[in-house]
């Protein structure tokens, strides 16, 4: 059973800013991925970096109020969390308006989009990944139809659920460590592009 997550919003587009970086966005799900907190040490080796490249990025995130550092009584090494309320991953609240976040949540889709294309592609490179089957854990898709109310309501709490499932820490019987990642979108209907002169139609 999966318990329910305290979400940490984030509105701000200051904030979302900040995770426009891939590697901002891979510390931040790298942590309650961890347990919800880790050492620099732990999430380099986590992340297969080194350790010093980290620091830069983990500033400008407690900065920014997304990351704090954990004091731990009888340690020397420091550790961090992702900051505020709530023991579930960052979730993203939308401000379409025209002093909202929609510029800075469209840079966030492109780096969480390429680090969606790294993990498939280093998944292509292990000849023991699941490609089929129940336990199927590569998959790369993309669909394009209708949809009623009721039906997007259904497939919206499905990706709830997915979300869910796939942000929950280590634990007994839960070994395999998997990214999740989704973009959904409703498509408007495109102008018809006009052709250059001399250009035949295909």
């Amino acid at each position: 059973m999966v318990e329910p997550f305290v979400q940490r919003a984030v509105r701000d587009p200051a904030q979302i800013r900040l995770l426009s970086s891939a590697l901002r966005q891979e510390i931040v799900d790298t942590l309650p991925a961890l347990g919800g907190e880790a050492s620099v040490a732990a999430m380099a080796a986590h992340l297969g970096r080194p350790a010093d490249g980290l620091y830069y990025h983990l500033r400008a995130l407690i900065d920014g109020g997304l990351v704090e550092e954990v004091t731990v009584v009888g340690e020397d090494e420091r550790r961090y969390r992702l900051a505020g309320d709530g023991d579930g991953p960052l979730r993203l609240a939308y401000d379409l308006g025209p002093q909202g976040n929609g510029r800075e949540l469209g840079a966030f889709a492109r780096a969480l989009l390429q680090i969606a294309a790294q993990d498939f592609e280093a998944a292509l490179t292990s000849a023991e990944v699941v490609t089929e089957g129940p336990g199927r854990e590569l998959w790369a898709s993309r669909n394009k139809g209708w949809l009623s109310k009721e039906e997007l309501r259904e497939v919206s709490g499905l990706l709830e659920r997915l979300s869910a499932l796939t942000s929950q820490p280590k634990a007994v019987g839960r070994e395999r460590l998997i990214s999740f990642a989704f973009a959904l979108a409703p498509l408007q209907p495109r102008s018809k592009r006009r052709l250059k002169a001399g250009t035949a139609g295909a």
